[in-house]
C-alpha cells in the first residue's frame, strides 16, 4: 500500500493567532496541546479529521530541533483543497494571511500570517488529475 501524507508540523511563531488562522480559513479543530519532552518547544494538534497538522512554538531558535528545519517559521509548502478558492483567499486576507498569485490561477499560493507558504487548489484537483493520467 502506497504511503500518504498524515501529519505536517509548522514551525510558527505565535500559537494562538496561528491555531485561529487554521481554525478559521480550514475548519481544522484543536485536538491536543502539550510541551515536547526534552525539545524545548509547545506544540498544539489540530485536525480536519483526515490530517493531524502540528503548529510547534520553540523557547528558543538555538534549541537543536529548531535549526533542523531552518530559522523561523518554516515548511516549504503544502496544499489544501477547497470548494470555493475565491472565499478561502478572503478569509486568508481577513485573518492577516497574504495571497500571492492570481485567483484565477489552478494553483492560488499564499503566505499565511505564521510565514509559511502554502497553496489553495479547487476540491477534488489531485482526483481528477489522476484520472486524466490514467492513475485512479
Amino acid at each position: 500500500m502506497p504511503g500518504k501524507i498524515v501529519h505536517i508540523a509548522l514551525k510558527v511563531r505565535d500559537l494562538e493567532s496561528s491555531t485561529k488562522f487554521y481554525e478559521e480559513v480550514f475548519g481544522f479543530r484543536q485536538v491536543t496541546t502539550h510541551r515536547g519532552q526534552n525539545s524545548g518547544h509547545v506544540s498544539r494538534h489540530l485536525t480536519d479529521g483526515t490530517i493531524d497538522l502540528a503548529l510547534m512554538v520553540y523557547d528558543s531558535e538555538d534549541a537543536p530541533e529548531a535549526q533542523l528545519s531552518g530559522i523561523g517559521p518554516c515548511i516549504h509548502h503544502w496544499g489544501a483543497e477547497v470548494d470555493d478558492i475565491k472565499l478561502a483567499a478572503q478569509k486568508i486576507k481577513d485573518l492577516g494571511g497574504e495571497v500571492m498569485s492570481s485567483l484565477d490561477a489552478d494553483v492560488v499560493k499564499f503566505r499565511a500570517p505564521d510565514g509559511t507558504i502554502a497553496e489553495l487548489v479547487q476540491k477534488d484537483r489531485y482526483e481528477n488529475l489522476k484520472k486524466y493520467h490514467g492513475v485512479a
